[in-house]
């Protein structure tokens, strides 16, 4: 698990299938930690988001093989894991892609039974936006970072940790308008034990 801090900012993106959106990349690249939740399919996708001082990681989808991924790069796919926990302040963050329970009918139960000492699990693989607080641990899908299947646009969240509070923007950007700033929804999740 990565060393705990008294706040960061953590970048969130999924399902960018070889390519990510420019205005997605450039959002994340200015946080603490970058998490991508699998089906990356280039490890030009990375390079494009390895935050400016920070730290990077991702996990495997169900399109992240050495078929999609080129023959030099699979050095770099080897080492990518199933799923990781980071220690944040305020709680522990997990991610999975999500294809390995997708066949259950209750999916989001089954996220929470893998990590159930988690605050919050990330996971990839529907390319739909979900925020789910309706139990514990909390489930965030950030949506497409690419252009496939992105549902009107490219998206990713980007979560505030601190010991007090959690604070997560939706970040959408549309894909009729380049130049256009993104719409943002924002949630804070306060700590139930802080002080």
């Amino acid at each position: 698990m990565a060393p705990m801090t008294e706040s960061c900012r953590v970048g969130i993106v999924s399902d960018t299938h070889g390519s990510i959106d420019s205005r997605i990349a450039g959002q994340v690249r200015r946080c603490d930690k970058v998490l991508h939740a699998g089906d990356i399919m280039s490890a030009a996708v990375l390079d494009q988001i390895y935050p400016d001082h920070g730290e990077l990681y991702a996990v495997l989808g169900n399109n992240d093989s050495q078929r999609t991924w080129s023959p030099d790069t699979h050095g770099r796919l080897a080492e990518i894991p199933e799923s990781v926990c980071l220690d944040l302040p305020g709680g522990l963050l997990c991610m999975i892609h999500g294809h390995q329970i997708w066949h259950q009918s209750d999916r989001h139960g089954a996220l929470r039974q893998l990590f159930p000492h988690a605050r919050a699990v990330v996971y990839g693989h529907s390319h739909l936006r979900t925020y789910c607080d309706e139990e514990s641990p909390w489930l965030l899908n950030p949506g497409a970072a690419g252009q496939v299947r992105n549902h009107g646009g490219p998206s990713c969240m980007i979560l505030r940790a601190s010991e007090a509070s959690w604070e997560l923007d939706f970040l959408r950007y549309a894909n009729d308008a380049p130049s256009a700033p993104p719409v943002i929804k924002t949630w804070r999740l306060e700590n139930s034990d802080a002080a």
